[in-house]
């Protein structure tokens, strides 16, 4: 069978949590009997050469890049390829490019929807994209073969919301097996020591939080600890010079801009606290990686991180700059680092790519 992929940046080593979800599900899937084809905006891909990854078909559709209408755009290009290349199932991934799901529909093809979290709630859209989000969760709900979701809390969201819908499967994010990483080159690069820094990880996007966590970060008295952002924004935005502005104006922060691989493995492996501010998450893959390095957790207690289940100091209130202040003096009053071991069972990329090909299977006969 024939299957593709959108909804995505694309893959490999583009940022994102649905970006590293797809590349890390589709290479354990790809096989003789099941074909996969990615499509890819390449204006975002670091090496736009590249057309297979691990077995995986990357096809390019470029697309105007726009904040509010590439998204829609490019999954609607999507779905007319796979239509063109006979595609026996179209797997859109995220409520907004779920918008085409009744298109695949009428062209003769298999619906797949995953839902990686309610984006209409993501702080940096304003009513109109975010009605039109919710149309998108409407209808690719409503219209999909099977749906999936990344989380329990996603799964009763849309029982509720939609009585009628039977074919709802639960399959986690996953996480790889760690870097082992002895290494210390890039952090000593940024002029960072072992344990001597907190780190977050993640795009500037207002939903993120960490506007409040360099607030929060301020208050503390420690002037040995440094505080590391490891991300950027697709857009630089309003939002995103003011959080490099905040960053300018305090010392003891080091932004390093997107990273991956062997870099990010020495980050988390020598990271005295890792930090999750978010105010908005389906299942954060980057909560799951900072687990698999042991790092002690700090992150806020919305649903979806409450949902992995950490013991009740590793959460702080939500939006609250005072508990963050709070939750990350007490943590640092503790002068050795503490590795700690998580159960990270549920969390196989092996077994989210045997559920999800069952699942195709189960829709061709």
């Amino acid at each position: 069978m024939k299957i593709v992929v959108t909804g995505t940046r694309g893959i490999p080593d583009i940022p994102g949590g649905v970006e590293t979800h797809c590349e890390e599900l589709y290479p354990l899937i790809a096989d003789e009997r099941h074909e996969v084809v990615v499509v890819r905006r390449p204006c975002y891909a670091p090496d736009d050469l590249v057309k297979t990854y691990r077995k995986v078909r990357i096809k390019d559709i470029r697309i105007v890049r726009n904040k509010h209408l590439e998204a829609f755009l490019h999954t609607f290009q999507s779905v007319l390829y796979a239509w063109k290349i006979k595609a026996d199932i179209v797997h859109i991934h995220a409520v907004g490019p779920a918008l085409m799901t009744p298109l695949v529909r009428m062209l003769g093809m298999k619906a797949v929807v995953t839902h990686h979290g309610p984006d209409y709630d993501r702080e940096k859209w304003g009513k109109f994209a975010k009605w039109i989000l919710r149309m998108g969760e409407k209808v690719g709900m409503n219209y999909a073969n099977h749906v999936i979701v990344v989380s329990d809390y996603i799964r009763q969201l849309v029982r509720q919301k939609y009585l009628s819908k039977k074919n709802i499967t639960l399959i986690y994010n996953g996480i790889n097996k760690k870097r082992e990483i002895s290494e210390t080159d890039y952090i000593q690069s940024l002029g960072l020591t072992e344990y001597g820094y907190i780190l977050a990880v993640g795009r500037f996007v207002k939903e993120k939080g960490f506007d409040r966590l360099i607030k929060a970060f301020g208050q503390l008295s420690s002037s040995s600890i440094k505080l590391v952002i490891a991300g950027d924004a697709d857009y630089q935005d309003e939002y995103a010079r003011k959080l490099k502005k905040m960053c300018k104006e305090q010392e003891n922060i080091c932004l390093t801009g997107f990273i991956k691989g062997d870099k990010l493995a020495q980050l988390y492996t020598n990271a005295r606290i890792f930090v999750l501010p978010s105010t908005h998450e389906g299942l954060p893959i980057v909560l799951l990686e900072a687990m698999s390095y042991g790092c002690p957790i700090l992150a806020s207690d919305i649903p979806a991180n409450k949902e992995i289940g950490l013991p009740d100091e590793c959460y702080f209130k939500n939006g609250d700059i005072d508990s963050l202040k709070d939750a990350l003096k007490k943590r640092l009053e503790n002068s050795q680092r503490e590795q700690v071991i998580y159960n990270m069972s549920s969390y196989d990329w092996r077994n989210i790519a045997r559920q999800t090909k069952d699942i195709y299977d189960s829709l061709i006969i």
